[in-house]
């Protein structure tokens, strides 16, 4: 089913699984990924490019955080192995 990538269903399980976290906790992509297209690499894997779209969109919405070692990333220009996590909760008190 991974062909034609349903980016919606991306969105909505990264959100599901970052509020299941929690503030202050993160997760990989590839939790995303394989929440969605199943548990086998095959199938989760090419969810990985259009995955790493979607996230980019939602942290320049201000609705997730891209971390790279532990510190949020320039969404226009990172490299290598990230984590999802919601914002912090600043700006509400």
């Amino acid at each position: 089913m991974a062909r034609n990538v349903d980016l919606e269903a991306l969105e909505k399980g990264m959100l599901a699984l970052l509020a299941e976290r929690g503030p202050g906790k993160s997760i990989s992509p590839a939790d995303v990924a394989s929440a969605v297209g199943g548990n086998q690499p095959e199938e989760w894997g090419p969810l990985m490019h259009p995955l790493r779209r979607v996230a980019v969109r939602l942290m320049k919405e201000g609705r997730i955080v891209i971390l790279r070692k532990g510190r949020p990333v320039d969404p226009d220009d990172f490299r290598g192995t990230y984590r999802l996590a919601l914002p912090a909760a600043s700006d509400e008190a």
